[in-house]
């Protein structure tokens, strides 16, 4: 039912010719209406610069001293819950803007690496490799849509579920409106504002999960590649070291596609870690001690976004790590020990390199993993924890 609405998640016909670069369709345009990447039509420069400039001055800069203000001014007026909804969205929105920021500036090595997507698929030549990249990028393209869903089904909860007991949702200072008089345009305006802020967020966090589902799918391709040599009698024994050279050089593709992306990629990374621990922390308290019922399913939803942005991140790098040491297998497996000397010499360097797995570090000091990740969850039961131990909740109520 959703491909009728959105064709590009479904896996398309071999009679279609597609790129690895398609996967990023629905999420390039998304950002293209943010102002993060350019027009194609030069004549319209300038109104996209003045675009960007004043979404960024807006979303990155303006909305967050909004809410500051509103807890500087109105912060007696908060209650327990209505506090704790609007810090834990507001610690993230701080981490969001410096992540949408480093995204923004990453567009020149996005676009790097998506060339080197294009020589990549210059080698998919059989139906066989064109289905697998065919299904990754339908693959892609469904992530997106997926974490679309899922944090506008979070926005509308958690504006409705506090709208109906005429509460704001995230108490944020207008000039000249008077939040209480005039509740349901503050609200209204809360609403779009915060919208714009989650579906920056969501480009940040499934920028790098796309980008690594296609990095993965070429790492398959270069398995399947790697078993094959030497497979096929009556070659000679030039051709077979073309065909080795060929894959060494698909490997340094990849490894070329990754690090154009991995200075994009560490920092936003880097600020989510540092994030999560204290947003889910400040989401459990609040889930735990203060939610009602309607409140409490958008908490949950909210932490499942949370959990979003970097679980399944860190499962595929793990992943990748698994990867390297497959080609490297693969690899040592295939049929060499008949080769000459060139393949053979050719066959122990490139035999190296595959040995060094592809790590990529958040902020060039914690590897992104699965480990780092639940590291930094424990931080949540750690919170929870001390409010318990004190009976901080009972002192808020």
């Amino acid at each position: 039912m959703l491909s009728q609405f959105f064709p590009h998640i479904k896996e398309k016909p071999l009679s279609e010719r597609v790129k690895s670069r398609d996967a990023f369709v629905y999420l390039d345009r998304v950002m293209w209406s943010f102002g993060w990447t350019v027009p194609e039509n030069k004549r319209w420069d300038l109104h996209y610069k003045l675009w960007s400039t004043f979404v960024t001055l807006l979303i990155f800069i303006l909305l967050p001293i909004s809410v500051s203000v509103e807890y500087i001014q109105r912060f007696k007026t908060f209650s327990a819950g209505e506090f704790l909804s609007s810090i834990q969205i507001g610690v993230n929105m701080y981490g969001s803007s410096f992540k949408s920021y480093l995204t923004m500036m990453g567009y020149k090595k996005r676009q790097e690496a998506k060339m080197s997507l294009d020589e990549l698929d210059k080698r998919c030549v059989c139906d066989e490799e064109r289905t697998i990249v065919h299904r990754h990028v339908a693959l892609g393209n469904f992530c997106y849509i997926f974490y679309h869903i899922a944090y506008t089904s979070f926005l509308i909860s958690n504006f409705l579920s506090f709208i109906m007991k005429r509460i704001h949702a995230w108490r944020m200072y207008f000039p000249y409106v008077d939040p209480e008089k005039q509740f349901y345009i503050s609200s209204i305006a809360e609403v779009i504002l915060r919208g714009w802020a989650v579906f920056m967020d969501l480009c940040t966090d499934v920028c790098p999960l796309i980008s690594m589902v296609i990095a993965r799918c070429h790492i398959t391709l270069l398995k399947q590649r790697l078993r094959n040599l030497r497979s096929e009698p009556g070659r000679t024994e030039d051709e077979y070291l073309k065909e080795l050279a060929d894959c060494v050089r698909d490997h340094r593709l990849i490894l070329d596609y990754v690090d154009a992306l991995r200075s994009v990629f560490s920092g936003t990374i880097f600020v989510q870690f540092l994030l999560i621990g204290i947003v889910l922390g400040l989401s459990m308290i609040n889930i735990m001690f203060f939610s009602t019922l309607s409140t409490g399913v958008a908490v949950v939803l909210f932490m499942s976004c949370v959990s979003m942005q970097t679980f399944p991140f860190c499962y595929l790098c793990n992943m990748i790590m698994d990867d390297c040491q497959e080609m490297a297998d693969s690899l040592f497996q295939s049929d060499w020990t008949s080769a000459d000397r060139r393949y053979k010499s050719t066959l122990v360097y490139f035999l190296h390199n595959l040995q060094q797995p592809i790590i990529l570090t958040a902020g060039g000091v914690f590897p992104i993993s699965m480990q780092t990740n639940l590291n930094m969850v424990k931080l949540a039961f750690t919170a929870v924890t001390i409010v318990k131990q004190f009976n901080l909740a009972e002192k808020f109520q």
